[in-house]
């Protein structure tokens, strides 16, 4: 059976600030909230480890590659 931690003077300051907050911080940022394959997801890890490289810049890193092969060719 799950039980409920003990309410700490820091633990209810800590709710009254994510209460507070909430809308703010959803306002300032999203999650894709994706789902790929444990072994994908490991080997990805590894690479951006290896190569100190944050989830962040791969998710931009992407976008403008994807990006840059979607926009029309000139002549």
């Amino acid at each position: 059976m799950v039980t409920k931690k003990e309410n700490t003077p820091a633990r209810k300051a800590r709710r009254r600030y994510e209460e507070k907050n909430k809308d703010k911080r959803q306002a300032a940022s999203g999650n894709f909230q994706t789902m790929i394959p444990r072994e994908k997801y490991d080997e990805i890890s590894a690479f951006l480890k290896a190569n100190n490289i944050t989830k962040v810049q791969l998710i931009y890193a992407g976008y403008n590659a994807l990006l840059s092969a979607q926009q029309p060719k000139q002549d």
